[in-house]
């Protein structure tokens, strides 16, 4: 067991033969960095997050950094001690943050859902629906059969009318001569339906 060390005037000698020893993957030399500043990096953390489990997270974050990229640390420019205490304080508020931008995501989200409208018709607009989709095949069938077969091709197989014509071994500009005629009579043809209640014999 390694026993916590308090800094003294001797202090950055110590900091720097632990530093040596990090670089070179002592394991040793990390767990007794942790045991001599785990408990002021966890203090600093719990500070910033207001949470025991958040900070025990920070502590384990800011070791791995110390482990993994010990050249972060530099002896000669300050102790272990401020470092690590910096770097909790910086991760502990990267931690506040993250969190607050996902409290703020997930109320978004639930506005979101909330605004969703219902898209499911209900009885009246099911009827009006189908009425007008006979409305559609009866206007379809009213018009002239080239112009059938390139809405048929435009709207119903999705094609392009280049590609309808194509199809249909017809010049491009016939092809969206007769898709324009087309739609501007099932436009005219479903412009004003009738209402839905006489023609039930309401």
């Amino acid at each position: 067991m390694v026993v916590p060390v308090e800094p003294t005037l001797e202090q950055p000698s110590i900091d720097a033969e632990l530093h040596r020893r990090l670089v070179y993957g002592d394991e040793s030399a990390l767990r007794e960095a942790y045991a001599t500043y785990g408990g002021l990096v966890r203090r600093v953390a719990v500070r910033v997050t207001h949470s025991t489990a958040s900070a025990e997270d920070v502590a384990q974050e800011v070791f791995a950094q110390l482990w993994s990229r010990p050249y972060g640390f530099d002896p000669r420019r300050g102790s272990l001690r401020t470092w690590l205490s910096m770097l909790a304080h910086r991760r502990a508020v990267d931690w506040v943050r993250s969190e607050a931008r996902h409290r703020k995501d997930a109320r978004a989200d639930d506005s979101a859902l909330a605004a969703i409208p219902d898209t499911g018709p209900g009885p009246d607009e099911a009827v009006v629906d189908r009425e007008r989709s006979l409305l559609l095949h009866t206007a379809l069938a009213e018009l002239p059969r080239t112009q059938r077969e390139v809405v048929h091709l435009a709207y119903f197989a999705g094609r392009t009318y280049r590609q309808a014509a194509v199809e249909l071994g017809i010049p491009e500009g016939t092809a969206k001569t007769r898709l324009r005629s087309a739609l501007r009579k099932l436009a005219e043809s479903l412009a004003d339906p009738p209402d839905p209640a006489p023609v039930r014999g309401a």
